[in-house]
């Protein structure tokens, strides 16, 4: 399993790579588009943004997989969004959108998990390698952007 640290420098090259290239490269990932997530941590109280796959997109709903490579612990920015559900959300280097995120329940993942192995079957190595169930994530755009709190 990939250390914190290399999960971190992983992500730093990847923006880097969108940044300078004017989003020509790193804007798909194994056939997914990929997604800039900004969260608020939870401890921090800091901006934190991470690159992420998008396997579904589904009008403005975007579902993400919270896989951390089939680690056993969920990455980080999960336990963000879940003390503070809304995020920021650049699609394929587009403009950022405040979007509210939620962890699917168990039955709307299950119910979901196998369009998502359809897209990319890889995730369902990453499910196998780990005891947790890994989970997915909606982000939905926030209907009144007033409310939305800064981030």
């Amino acid at each position: 399993m990939p250390t914190d640290r290399q999960l971190k420098t992983l992500n730093t090259i990847h923006r880097t790579v969108i940044k300078l290239s004017g989003g020509i490269l790193g804007t798909t990932f194994a056939g997914m588009p990929t997604i800039s997530l900004t969260t608020i941590g939870r401890k921090s109280g800091r901006a934190h943004t991470v690159i992420l796959t998008a396997p579904i997109i589904d009008g403005d709903t975007i579902v993400i997989v919270a896989s951390r490579g089939g680690d056993p612990t969920d990455p980080a920015w999960l336990h963000n969004l879940r003390a503070n559900p809304t995020v920021r959300v650049s699609l394929e280097q587009g403009p950022n959108r405040p979007m509210t995120a939620r962890v699917l329940s168990s039955a709307e993942r299950d119910k979901l998990w196998p369009d998502v192995i359809a897209v990319h079957p890889g995730y369902a190595d990453y499910q196998e390698m780990t005891t947790r169930t890994i989970p997915l994530v909606t982000l939905t755009p926030i209907a009144d952007e007033i409310d939305a709190r800064p981030i």
